[in-house]
């Protein structure tokens, strides 16, 4: 599924003495089955822009189209964009609402109007994609599970749903490292097993090293950089720093590496890499 956005701006409090410009005539393309990063500091447009993707704000002006349906169009019935794009906002376990986990992710199905056999058959499969096992949680109330598997069953709602592209919104906060950990790999997983287009919005400049085949980054509603993981952090850190912006560990490492004389390749980006670039120059005795 192809995400076209075209001059995308908005604006809070339009019309309003204490209007704000929140997206500032935004165009870039997504395409099917990427894995997207967005990233950006506080307040630089990233959930707004979420936000839009499934119809949840209307633009001040601008258009979006998803395979080609423009969703800013009002006769537009949105109910058909929302099944085919799912989105997970921060702390989706707050949502969490039915005494079993097993109702709480059929919630979404159920509303489809889908008979009962279906529904089932859908709860079963995303629960098995998140790594729940049917059997063993169904009857779980969702309020005893721990914080990773209560953000599991939320995700898993959502998937339920079989949407074509899943949105998350910074979908590890609060999470401890361990459950920060698995939330990525599932995330991985879902993309890869279920041919699931990924846009992902995180502070975790590793992760998003490892994780996104795209980064958009965002800054005061524009878009400062967009290209692969590689071009984003590796030309751009000086000025990623400049916005506010952390930078992969990896690529901190090489460029106080490089500062101190060793003469360290300039395009590494993960951990492997810097590895074998640290023995290369240590077998060389590697200083300039």
């Amino acid at each position: 599924m192809s995400i076209v956005i075209k001059n995308l701006t908005y604006i809070y409090n339009e019309g309003m003495p204490f209007a704000s410009k929140a997206l500032d005539d935004i165009s870039f393309e997504i395409q099917d089955r990427d894995f997207v990063g967005i990233i950006g500091h506080t307040g630089s447009g990233k959930s707004t822009l979420i936000q839009h993707l499934n119809g949840l704000l209307k633009p001040s002006s601008g258009e979006i189209y998803i395979n080609d349906f423009n969703i800013t169009d009002p006769e537009l019935n949105l109910t058909e964009i929302r099944k085919r794009v799912g989105v997970v906002f921060q702390y989706p376990e707050y949502q969490l609402f039915e005494e079993t986990v097993e109702k709480d992710i059929a919630f979404g199905p159920t509303n489809l109007g889908l008979d009962e056999a279906e529904v089932k058959k859908r709860v079963k499969d995303s629960m098995e994609a998140v790594g729940l096992k049917y059997e063993e949680y169904k009857e779980k109330s969702p309020f005893e599970l721990s914080g990773g598997q209560k953000r599991r069953v939320a995700i898993a709602g959502v998937i339920a749903m079989n949407p074509e592209v899943l949105i998350l919104d910074e979908p590890t906060a609060g999470l401890d490292p361990g459950g920060r950990d698995e939330i990525f790999e599932l995330i991985k997983t879902l993309h890869r097993e279920h041919n699931i287009t990924i846009i992902l919005s995180s502070h975790s400049m590793d992760d998003m090293a490892k994780l996104a085949k795209t980064i958009i980054v965002m800054n005061h509603g524009k878009i400062e950089f967009m290209g692969t993981p590689r071009e984003v952090f590796n030309s751009n850190a000086i000025r990623l720093k400049e916005i506010g912006l952390d930078i992969p560990q990896t690529i901190e490492l090489a460029i106080k590496l490089r500062e101190r004389g060793f003469n360290i390749r300039q395009d590494i980006l993960t951990i492997d890499e810097a590895k074998e670039e640290i023995l290369r120059v240590m077998r060389g005795k590697g200083k300039c």
